[in-house]
């Protein structure tokens, strides 16, 4: 069996989306739009993003993309604190962008689809590509910081440091292993932090 950057296997028929694709997406979406925070970049993009109550335990749903008519719209747990709801939208929004016309428009996070883990690694990486600048990702790291640490001054989950330091590996960085490494949907099971964690 084969096995790709990150360790997991490569199976038969599965298109993994090349990690430069993923990077020429959001440098494409920057350019275009001059932003990088993804409310904005919804609105400019015509993605209207709705906010609905679905609880705040580990369970509950933090939001979801779907497609319809060609209708591409963001649904985002009002019960989050903002950060994660800025993660949360992040990381639709990279639905939105790269999986809009795969076929799993709604309810990716219910794993109905076999490549419903691709497409969450796929959204992470766009995520964390454009909510940590490569500057920003150095800088976190170089100022003596443990992971985790570096991951809170930047407002994002340690999860999402890891996806982005696996993005720098692939732009031909040399970098230490992370201490951790991110499952691909992590945001499904994350337990929603306390408001001082990601500073919000």
């Amino acid at each position: 069996m084969q096995y790709n950057i990150d360790g997991d296997p490569i199976r038969k028929g599965v298109k993994i989306m090349a990690y430069d694709s993923i990077v020429r997406s959001v440098a494409k979406l920057k350019a275009k739009c001059g932003d990088t925070d993804p409310f904005a970049l919804c609105s400019l993009l015509g993605i209207p993003v709705c906010y609905s109550a679905m609880g705040s335990g580990k369970d509950a749903i933090k939001g979801f993309f779907v497609k319809s008519n060609r209708i591409k719209v963001i649904t985002v747990n009002s019960d989050l604190p903002y950060m994660i709801q800025r993660i949360i939208t992040t990381h639709e929004l990279g639905h939105a962008m790269l999986h809009a016309d795969s076929g799993m428009q709604a309810f990716h996070e219910l794993a109905l689809f076999d490549d419903s883990s691709r497409c969450e690694k796929e959204a992470n990486l766009f995520a964390s590509e454009l909510l940590i600048s490569d500057d920003d990702f150095f800088a976190a790291l170089e100022n003596g910081q443990a992971f985790c640490q570096a991951a809170s001054s930047l407002n994002v989950p340690p999860e999402l440091l890891d996806f982005k330091a696996r993005l720098m590996k692939e732009k031909g960085y040399t970098l230490a292993n992370s201490p951790i490494t991110a499952n691909n949907k992590f945001l499904k099971s994350m337990a929603v932090p306390d408001c001082d964690e990601y500073g919000c």
